[in-house]
């Protein structure tokens, strides 16, 4: 299983490149390269987030 730090790393990943394809999808007039780009920021919001809570679970113990 991933440390906090290690999901909080994949998740701004994530939404950086997320961020590129959205970008890549506007420029290019593509809707569905621009949703998976908007996809992949959700996800790694919710990623950061989990490592986040990983790492509060960590230091309460």
């Amino acid at each position: 299983m991933a440390s906090g730090k290690e999901d909080k790393a994949k998740g701004a990943a994530n939404k950086a490149a997320g961020k590129v394809k959205e970008a890549a999808g506007k420029a290019t007039g593509s809707s569905k390269t621009e949703g998976k780009g908007k996809a992949q920021q959700a996800k790694g919001e919710l990623q950061k987030g989990k490592g986040s809570a990983k790492e509060s679970q960590t230091k309460q113990r």
